[in-house]
């Protein structure tokens, strides 16, 4: 069972991006730039963009980019069997500590995918 409420998680990352983005507008808007122009739809699908960023995130250990890269996979139309195998070459790149993280991702791609109660 899941320690983490992925969904609290959530709402409290982008509260923080809010409060980050009052702070330092100039830089977080050209950060959200960014992240919009990754992720979009190309070559690659942004539900494969999400899944990758989702691998990254496991890999270098972000909880915050777990949960929020988690979530963007499904809404992007990830199924939960790709994200699992995403998480898998997560844990192929970083090793055992990736394997704890990896654990965090599989709790929260449960969490979002769960029909609401």
């Amino acid at each position: 069972m899941a320690t983490t409420d992925f969904n609290q998680h959530r709402s409290e990352l982008r509260d923080g991006y809010r409060r980050l983005g009052a702070a330092i507008p100039d830089t977080m808007h050209g950060f959200e730039g960014l992240h919009r122009a990754a992720v979009a739809d190309g070559a690659l699908s942004r539900s494969t963009k999400e899944m990758m960023a989702l691998a990254i995130g496991i890999a270098s250990r972000c909880d915050g980019c777990i949960t929020l890269h988690a979530h963007a996979a499904l809404r992007a139309g990830a199924t939960p069997e790709e994200v699992h195998e995403a998480i898998g070459v997560a844990v192929l790149m970083g090793g055992g500590p990736a394997s704890v993280y990896a654990i965090e991702a599989l709790d929260a791609i449960e969490q979002f995918a769960a029909p609401p109660a």
